[in-house]
């Protein structure tokens, strides 16, 4: 019953049902994949499961028709950071904002090509938001690499007078923030090996997964985003009560 109130709980949020529409999509790519290439007396459910996995992937196309006010909020009260904030990691955070305020407008583009509404070649859009969305994994990748490194410098430096008085509670927090920023690191680069398979033939690997390759990057990424989420929901709550 808890595990039932904490999904419907989760889908009152457009980021909660984004990540499930996520996972279901991508869990049925990894299985559909198996069955079509391994398990030939199954590959009509192969297939059946690839179609579902490609249903849910324009879902959530067109549902982020509608993130792009929510990004530029972000975006503006973001804007250069904080002084409190490590300069490369604002300015990481900075670039990264841009990236992803530029990717909304470019995939609608490539969707409406596709859906016939304006008479442009989608091709070329796909590739620019696919791009778009490559160099914010790239910038996001670094950031998580740069403050888990921070972190775990500051947890095993001996001579960090500060961090050897904090409290158990506050270390322990650290603790969990960098291995938050490690879940994040690892989420971002199967992401990104699925994001330059989606890039034209001749650039790296674009091009050379199998269904079922594509599906695993992008269950390992979305069930790590969903424990992120459940893991911070957990925390919130306990700092509340």
């Amino acid at each position: 019953m808890a595990l039932l109130n904490s999904l419907a709980s989760s889908l009152e949020s457009h980021r909660g049902r984004d990540r499930l529409i996520r996972t279901l999509g991508y869990c049925c790519q990894l299985v559909g994949g198996v069955l079509v290439e391994q398990c030939p007396s199954r590959s009509e459910l192969g297939r059946r499961l690839l179609v579902v996995s490609a249903q849910l992937s324009h879902c959530r196309t067109v549902l982020r028709l509608f993130d792009d006010p929510a990004m530029f909020v972000y975006t503006k009260q973001y804007g250069l950071g904080t002084e409190k904030e490590d300069i490369f990691v604002r300015w990481l955070s900075v670039l990264s904002n841009m990236a992803d305020q530029l990717y909304y407008p470019c995939e609608h583009v490539a969707w409406a090509a596709d859906a016939k509404v304006l008479q442009v070649d989608s091709a070329g859009w796909w590739t620019l938001s696919t791009a778009l969305w490559i160099l914010s994994l790239l910038l996001g990748a670094v950031r998580s690499l740069w403050m888990a490194l921070k972190l775990r410098q500051k947890l095993r430096s001996p001579t960090d007078t500060f961090t050897s008085q904090l409290p158990r509670s506050k270390r322990r927090a650290m603790e969990a923030k960098m291995w938050s920023e490690v879940l994040t690191l690892l989420s971002n680069l199967a992401d990104l090996a699925n994001a330059v398979h989606w890039l034209p033939p001749g650039v790296l690997w674009a091009g050379r997964f199998p269904p079922w390759l594509v599906g695993l990057m992008g269950t390992i990424s979305s069930l790590l985003s969903m424990y992120q989420a459940a893991r911070a929901s957990s925390t919130a709550e306990a700092d509340s009560s």
